[in-house]
């Protein structure tokens, strides 16, 4: 009987107006009217604010901390969900509003169903896979992972290298995928050097360093056109001290005829190898002592080495000064992010497309943050500063690309936002249509929307 009573107790109150008094008169009332004891009578007078003004919202989920290395790691829970070979575990990993945008499938996933049907042929090959190269961006309630993973399928023993993009969003206590691109390398089959008459031979990771000596030894000559005979037939030379690509044997001794009055020797202090079939990259510090002044210059370098004429020449050279010593004290903390709706996030594609129309790597190049990862299109090398991204598009703005999104999905964050779709490009200098897969993670830098990650890819059912 004390249930109706104490019912009946809490619908007097909200007819009286008990509420207006306070909780302690209302709570004395309802004990009073009911009999009750006043901690039933609290509980019935929670349960009328509940049924006349609803349940009190849930507090926001603390997004916890998480190190880079953590990161790197959220991709052990998808791998092991692999492991599995049930698509439902699979298509659980990824967020409530996500983008899939699969090795071997041209159609974007954006709902658990397509994405539980991706895998349930793609599991039929067993795969398990391993991160190569991993590089982690962080924002306050999201992290990105971009790099280089291989896979290795247990049905048929196939080793297979990808591209890989993750953006993790937290949701319901745990990481879950909000984004994932995955793209083959696409030097395979795109756009790559034509192979050496003779094949390229094996090489460690220490003998790509030890390639930094034969260049040096020729520095050591102080002889220009010695030193011009290490780069590659089509070189790219982006030097120390001057603002001037060089691009061929002649604009590359020229720049040596004074560098070389300086009597530099060097040596490597920081060495980042990747290597490929038929091409190795280094890149990293390196110091040179001057010894015509006994100056000593620190320098970041990188350099693309190919195989040609029966050795491995320079293909490409990037120096540049260390910039902490000269761009001085951090700026200023940016300016809040400004709300944005989808259309708009979509709409900073043209941006980035007007400043293709400038055919100038450098406004290109400098739509990306100052932490960015690019995957492009038609190369294997994950380009992760401004010089790199730059070299990329001196090749690329030579195809005149204009760019129009076909298909857009949007996902938002408090500082961040990300679209990730297909777009189709027109190629001006030749009239070619290309269309490609895309994701772009944007973040607010500097008082404007900058690309954080750039994940290009091409249509795969057309080759795979």
């Amino acid at each position: 009987a004390a249930r109706p009573t104490l019912l009946r107790a809490s619908a007097s109150v909200a007819k009286t107006g008990a509420a207006r008094v306070g909780a302690r008169a209302a709570t004395q009332l309802l004990a009073q009217q009911s009999g009750a004891s006043v901690q039933a009578a609290n509980h019935a007078l929670i349960n009328s604010r509940s049924f006349f003004f609803g349940s009190a919202k849930k507090e926001a989920t603390t997004v916890p901390e998480i190190s880079d290395a953590e990161v790197k790691g959220l991709f052990s829970l998808w791998n092991d969900a692999l492991a599995t070979l049930d698509p439902d575990t699979v298509a659980k990993r990824y967020a409530s509003k996500t983008v899939l945008l699969p090795t071997v499938s041209d159609t974007p996933r954006t709902d658990y169903e397509s994405i539980k049907a991706y895998f349930v042929d793609f599991l039929q090959k067993k795969p398990q896979g391993v991160i190569l190269e991993s590089n982690v961006i962080k924002g306050d309630d999201w992290a990105m992972d971009a790099g280089i993973y291989e896979f290795t399928m247990g049905a048929t023993g196939d080793v297979v290298k990808a591209r890989y993009s993750y953006v993790y969003t937290y949701e319901e206590g745990e990481w879950k995928i909000a984004h994932h691109h995955s793209s083959v390398m696409p030097e395979a089959f795109l756009g790559a050097p034509a192979a050496a008459d003779t094949p390229a031979p094996a090489m460690t990771k220490a003998e790509v360093t030890g390639l930094f000596n034969l260049w040096n030894d020729a520095l050591a000559t102080l002889d220009p056109d010695t030193v011009a005979k290490r780069y590659a037939s089509k070189p790219v030379l982006l030097p120390t001290v001057s603002d001037v690509p060089r691009t061929d044997y002649e604009s590359i001794k020229s720049y040596f005829v004074d560098f070389l009055q300086k009597k530099p020797q060097g040596v490597i202090l920081e060495s980042n190898v990747i290597k490929g079939d038929d091409w190795a990259m280094d890149a990293g510090i390196y110091e040179f002592t001057m010894g015509a002044t006994g100056d000593v210059v620190k320098a970041r370098y990188s350099y693309v080495y190919t195989y040609e004429e029966g050795e491995w020449k320079i293909a490409h050279h990037h120096s540049s000064v260390m910039p902490e010593a000269f761009l001085g004290a951090p700026a200023a903390a940016d300016t809040p992010a400004p709300a944005m709706t989808k259309a708009e996030v979509t709409g900073l594609f043209n941006l980035w497309n007007d400043a293709l129309a400038t055919l100038d790597p450098d406004t290109v190049a400098k739509r990306y943050a100052s932490k960015p990862v690019l995957l492009p299109t038609v190369s294997d090398v994950p380009r992760t500063d401004y010089e790199s991204i730059k070299s990329y598009f001196v090749d690329f703005l030579q195809k005149k690309p204009q760019g129009v999104i076909l298909e857009s999905n949007v996902i938002q964050g408090d500082d961040w936002c990300m679209d990730a779709g297909i777009y189709e490009f027109t190629m001006g200098a030749t009239g070619d249509k290309v269309k490609a897969r895309y994701s772009y993670v944007y973040q607010w830098e500097e008082g404007e929307w900058k690309i954080a990650h750039h994940h290009s890819s091409v249509m795969p059912e057309a080759y795979l």
